[in-house]
């Protein structure tokens, strides 16, 4: 039981600190690297109840709707449509070969509600963590 209360712990204090970044990042102007961040946020969320609802180590993946699955927890149809988009945001990042499109893309206008919608089912993700 120590051991499962420890790996929740570091899931949720590695995702408040990913969290942090997505703020700066978004503030320095850099959008794509605030994009990739936002994904972590929500996996390592979706990592911390995965622990919490399944007493289990998440799998070592990175997908946001297989996480989400194995959480147990429902979503909304719209808030996991956006997973399957931010999903996206991990691989455009990471990969040359989309990096060029990706950083063109993430604009202000582009970036901006993006990253409200991942504070916004980041912050609702953490209401369902147990203290």
């Amino acid at each position: 039981m120590k051991e499962i209360k420890e790996l929740i712990k570091y899931w949720v204090k590695t995702s408040r600190q990913d969290y942090g970044k997505i703020i700066g990042l978004f503030n320095l102007k850099r959008y794509p690297d605030c994009l990739f961040y936002g994904h972590m946020v929500l996996e390592k969320i979706l990592k911390a109840l995965v622990v919490q609802n399944k007493n289990k180590h998440p799998e070592p993946i990175h997908n946001l709707l297989v996480l989400l699955e194995e959480t147990g927890i429902k979503l909304e149809k719209e808030e996991i449509e956006f997973l399957a988009e931010v999903n996206k945001f991990n691989i455009r990042a990471r990969y040359p070969d989309y990096k060029l499109s990706f950083y063109k893309l993430c604009t202000y206008k582009y970036t901006k509600p993006r990253l409200e919608k991942i504070k916004s089912i980041y912050k609702k993700l953490c209401q369902m963590l147990k203290d």
